[in-house]
């Protein structure tokens, strides 16, 4: 079983507007709320593609409680670790007057205490078949950094693999931990890594780089630059799909879960995991939040992959 870990959910808000005007009423419209959370969109999109995923996070309040009840009737097992507080509600304002623009307003969230970090620890401890745990997001308030090295700890003790999807700097040295993959974007690789890239020709070296500090693959995307992807030895590129975007908040989660829709099971399918990640991805680009998923298999046409290295 697969398992995914968002550490500061949220309730997403995507409305658009004509403008936004400074110290006057701006009107928004075609509000959609979605239960969110990097881990969380990882989970929703496994469930989508057959893939079985039990969400685990931390949830406080009527948002939080929105969270849980929407994933269950999505379909998805949640086991919460409940707060106090309230899960955060973030926005996102996508401007409609040409500009292709979109203001995105995340919310800090709410504090996550010690004794509930702890419980957090120990229900990792207690889970029947973990085999994988998707690690996404950023931290709640209160959760210093080490917690990553804690819930790792816990999942060397039961033999699982892990996956990270953040971009704290804590991620330069958790890849020495061993992950099974990685998803940073092409700006994480210098904010994170300190890896300066001039062109894609010196993409292949920089996530072989990357590989040699611990991580045993690598999914770089790139937004409408495509992705790349290797396992320590061969590079793969993918193109991305040319669509209508109006929001790109959750397409990276949709992108990576597609991947490992394909590949967590047969890690030599790469070229089909590539482009059901960048037909997915596109999709999900097209939506305010996940959208439905109902044009993956039309775009993934239209993806090209090469082996580049």
């Amino acid at each position: 079983m697969i398992y995914t870990l968002t550490t500061n959910p949220a309730v997403d808000m995507n409305v658009t507007a004509d403008r936004l005007v400074p110290n006057k009423v701006s009107r928004t419209a075609n509000p959609v709320y979605t239960p969110n959370g990097k881990g969380l969109n990882v989970s929703f999109t496994l469930h989508h593609f057959g893939v079985e995923s039990t969400i685990l996070g931390f949830f406080g309040g009527f948002s939080g409680r929105y969270i849980v009840d929407r994933a269950n009737e999505k379909g998805c097992d949640v086991k919460p670790i409940w707060v106090d507080g309230i899960t955060r509600i973030n926005t996102f304002i996508s401007l409609t007057d040409g500009s292709g623009d979109e203001y995105k307003l995340p919310n800090a969230g709410c504090p996550v205490p010690r004794e509930q970090q702890v419980e957090m620890l120990e229900l990792l401890r207690t889970l029947p078949d973990l085999d994988a745990l998707v690690i996404s997001g950023s931290l709640s308030p209160q959760i210093d950094p080490s917690f990553y090295d804690e819930v790792i700890d816990v999942l060397e003790e039961r033999g699982a693999e892990f996956v990270l999807d953040i971009s704290h700097p804590c991620l330069a040295h958790l890849i020495e931990r061993g992950p099974l993959l990685i998803k940073p974007n092409d700006e994480e690789l210098g904010q994170v890594f300190g890896i300066d890239v001039a062109d894609e020709s010196e993409i292949p070296d920089a996530l072989r780089e990357i590989c040699a500090r611990g991580a045993k693959n690598v999914l770089l995307t790139m937004g409408g630059n495509g992705a790349f992807f290797t396992d320590g030895e061969k590079v793969w590129r993918a193109s991305a799909v040319k669509v209508d975007v109006l929001s790109a908040t959750c397409a990276g989660d949709a992108t990576l879960a597609a991947f490992l829709s394909r590949w967590f099971a047969d890690r030599k399918n790469v070229e089909q995991a590539l482009r059901r990640a960048m037909a997915t991805g596109a999709n999900v680009a097209m939506c305010a939040g996940l959208g439905d998923f109902a044009l993956v298999d039309e775009l993934e046409g239209r993806v090209v992959i090469e082996q580049v290295a």
